[in-house]
């Protein structure tokens, strides 16, 4: 493998620091090359360069929004024995803590830019002389991304919809249980599915959902301390609600008072936003029941029978 980084990031040298990392999804090593230290992250799926692919389109839309430190991405690597490596910035990180209220006004920064754009072109088209109002980053009025992008290594169907409870309705829960059928054939599951699509758009009368940027699978394993200032990583992006990106890191904890008291202070909690937050927390469970097997199979099913209450 390292014959073929030398060869694939044209560096001479590719010497290994010792540094590691990675989670239960991949591994990941450290290398100091030519043009300073790299982390390549590694894994052996035949799916692993659509993954990385969706990573790497991530982090690039992340880190065009200026909101947010997120590591720069390099190049993906198909390897020889099958999988890929996705190289990208080394980051020397530390568990999140300082940082934690920062990372929380700068995620909400990271959910508005979207918004700002928009009000930014709006005014522009509106100003004499200010031309058509295109601004570098482009304005998006849908909901998906331009890639495929995974949770986990479960990919996501992006399409582009215009109506977000459509496409959370059909391409994040409708798609995880629908896995969750092919693999299980759980009758219960698909009696609570059938009754409780039916009830989802209720849960968004009082709320006007705005195209929002998303980490993607944020939560305290994915965020940390960097220099003067948090990082976010392992994002597996789309444009979305923004209460969505809130959902994991509520339900396995680790982010701090101080991070949502700062979050909230920019993106207030709309009416009806403790029903969502358990509705987007259904995929994540979903996604692990998907991931890991029958253990999550009673938490998905209580989730679902508490949203129908």
């Amino acid at each position: 493998m390292e014959a073929l980084l030398k060869r694939e990031l044209g560096t001479a040298k590719l010497k290994a620091t010792g540094h590691s990392g990675g989670g239960c999804i991949s591994e990941g090593l450290s290398y100091d090359t030519d043009f300073g230290r790299v982390f390549a992250k590694i894994n052996y799926k035949n799916q692993a360069r659509q993954m990385f692919d969706g990573e790497k389109a991530s982090l690039e839309a992340i880190l065009s929004t200026n909101a947010i430190k997120a590591p720069r991405p390099m190049k993906v690597v198909d390897l020889n024995q099958g999988g890929a490596v996705f190289v990208m910035e080394h980051v020397d990180m530390r568990l999140l803590s300082r940082y934690s209220a920062q990372l929380g006004e700068q995620l909400a920064d990271l959910h508005l830019h979207n918004k700002r754009q928009k009000e930014k072109q709006i005014k522009a088209e509106q100003t004499i002389g200010k031309g058509s109002g295109q601004s570098e980053v482009p304005v998006v009025d849908r909901f998906g991304f331009h890639v495929v992008t995974c949770c986990g290594y479960i990919p996501q169907v992006n399409d582009w919809q215009t109506d977000w409870v459509s496409f959370y309705t059909q391409q994040r829960l409708q798609h995880q249980l629908g896995l969750v059928e092919q693999a299980y054939g759980d009758r219960e599951a698909r009696e609570l599915w059938a009754s409780l699509q039916l009830k989802v758009p209720q849960l968004f009368s009082a709320v006007e959902v705005e195209p929002a940027l998303l980490h993607g699978d944020l939560w305290s394993g994915n965020a940390a301390d960097y220099l003067d200032g948090p990082i976010i990583f392992d994002s597996g992006s789309f444009y979305g609600h923004s209460e969505c990106d809130l959902a994991l890191g509520s339900m396995l904890g680790g982010f701090s008072r101080r991070f949502y008291n700062a979050y909230h202070q920019k993106i207030p909690k709309a009416p009806g936003f403790g029903k969502r937050l358990k509705l987007y927390q259904l995929f994540h469970k979903l996604n692990q029941w998907n991931h890991f097997g029958n253990s999550y199979r009673e938490s998905s099913l209580c989730m679902m029978k508490d949203l129908l209450k």
